[in-house]
């Protein structure tokens, strides 16, 4: 069995943000993890943590540009869903 198919398989990196976390960017956050229904995608910053399929959670970490946030995913296809989040999060343009 490969190992992206292997529900315990779990990706961690760290990206520094582009722009403010406001709605739009979180929206696509959410948009980005919810095409990947069999991994679970949380979104850190500081002590605090968010699933990255709840926009309201993704807002309320109250990350801003230049904040470094985690991503970390664990599941089905961590590798994709975590490029998937971290591509929106450093893009510096909506």
């Amino acid at each position: 069995m490969p190992a992206s198919s292997d529900p315990a398989t779990t990706v961690e990196q760290v990206v520094t943000l582009a722009r403010h976390l406001h709605a739009r960017p979180a929206g696509q956050v959410v948009r980005a993890a919810a095409r990947f229904p069999d991994t679970t995608i949380e979104l850190g910053r500081g002590g605090r943590t968010a699933s990255a399929r709840s926009i309201l959670a993704v807002m309320g970490l109250g990350a801003v540009a230049g904040d470094e946030v985690r991503i970390r995913a664990a599941g089905a296809d961590p590798v994709d869903a975590s490029a998937a989040v971290a591509a929106i999060l450093v893009a510096a343009e909506e």
